[in-house]
């Protein structure tokens, strides 16, 4: 090989490799955003929300649109995580169910309208105490240690659906 093919050679590995690193780097960017999506706009809200029906609890009721709006903002959070997952490709198949299950289950609950606050009977008051209950089973709760881990997180939601009793 001539001098000059050998120099056109070794630009065009570098290239690629660079390339490669690029796309790599891409990649990995991509999966941050839909783990931070999912993390904090789910994982987090669960937390708020135990804490926030464990201060309801206490206050006997006193502000229930605060647990209902907070399961709103959950709800929206799971349905941005699966929105974003799916159109930059990085939410499995199985993550995905988890999440459909997870929706459809929290759906059951009460949450609030745009403009208009939810009364909540007595049944919806226990059925929201249940789901306190079952958020700290599952280690989503005030005063807990939890994981900010995207497989430690679709753990625990694998097991609230679990859970999670149908009404």
């Amino acid at each position: 090989m001539s001098k000059k093919r050998k120099v056109l050679f070794r630009i065009s590995i570098g290239l690629n490799i660079l390339f490669i690193a690029i796309v790599a780097w891409g990649i990995i960017k991509m999966n941050f955003v839909k783990e931070q999506v999912l993390v904090t706009e789910v994982q987090n809200n669960l937390v708020e929300l135990e804490g926030l029906i464990a201060n309801q609890i206490d206050d006997n009721w006193s502000n229930p649109n605060l647990v209902t709006t907070k399961l709103g903002d959950i709800l929206n959070g799971i349905w941005l995580g699966m929105t974003t997952g799916k159109q930059i490709g990085t939410l499995s198949k199985s993550d995905k169910e988890i999440l459909e299950h997870l929706y459809s289950k929290l759906n059951q609950y009460p949450t609030d309208e745009l403009y208009s606050f939810v009364d909540l009977t007595e049944e919806d008051k226990k059925n929201f105490e249940y789901l306190r209950e079952t958020l700290r089973e599952v280690g989503l709760g005030l005063n807990i240690t939890i994981s900010a881990n995207m497989d430690s997180f679709m753990h625990q939601a694998e097991e609230l659906n679990e859970k999670i009793k149908s009404h």
